[in-house]
């Protein structure tokens, strides 16, 4: 039984350090294996049950990620502070490009696919590698940095 708690409490303190929820639902699943001990079933009960746990939060955490929407991380503005600003297009040439004075240094930019290319305001939609990735008008998003 002291088994369980403490492997519970063992991955509680590596939650801890990493920041993610599955070392958290290992915990709980190993809390729940401890207090099939403490009633005394038997050690396959035991696993089984914290199996159970684990596996039902795993199941309920992939529900709740998938209902808030995924979104890359690239074009996420959230984990990449570019996305949403803003720069002026003069022109693009044929294969869509152009370079752009952002953030005091000049950037390689491309226009994103299905985008009319127009001269004028655009914002980072995302950054693959060192390319920005533009697209006419201004950011959707409520959380850009104007």
């Amino acid at each position: 039984m002291w088994f369980w708690f403490g492997a519970a409490a063992l991955f509680l303190l590596l939650e801890l350090g990493t920041g993610t929820f599955y070392l958290l639902l290992v915990s709980l699943g190993m809390v729940a294996s401890g207090t099939a001990a403490y009633a005394g079933l038997s050690l396959i009960w035991q696993i089984a049950s914290g199996l159970f746990v684990s596996l039902v939060g795993l199941v309920v955490l992939h529900g709740f990620r998938r209902s808030k929407g995924y979104v890359p991380t690239q074009s996420n503005a959230n984990v990449v502070q570019d996305v949403g600003q803003h720069v002026m297009v003069d022109a693009w040439d044929e294969s869509r490009q152009i370079n752009v004075f952002y953030r005091g240094a000049n950037w390689t930019a491309r226009l994103d696919a299905g985008q009319a290319a127009q001269p004028g305001e655009h914002y980072i939609h995302s950054v693959q590698g060192l390319t920005l990735v533009l697209r006419p008008g201004r950011y959707p998003g409520t959380d850009a940095q104007h």
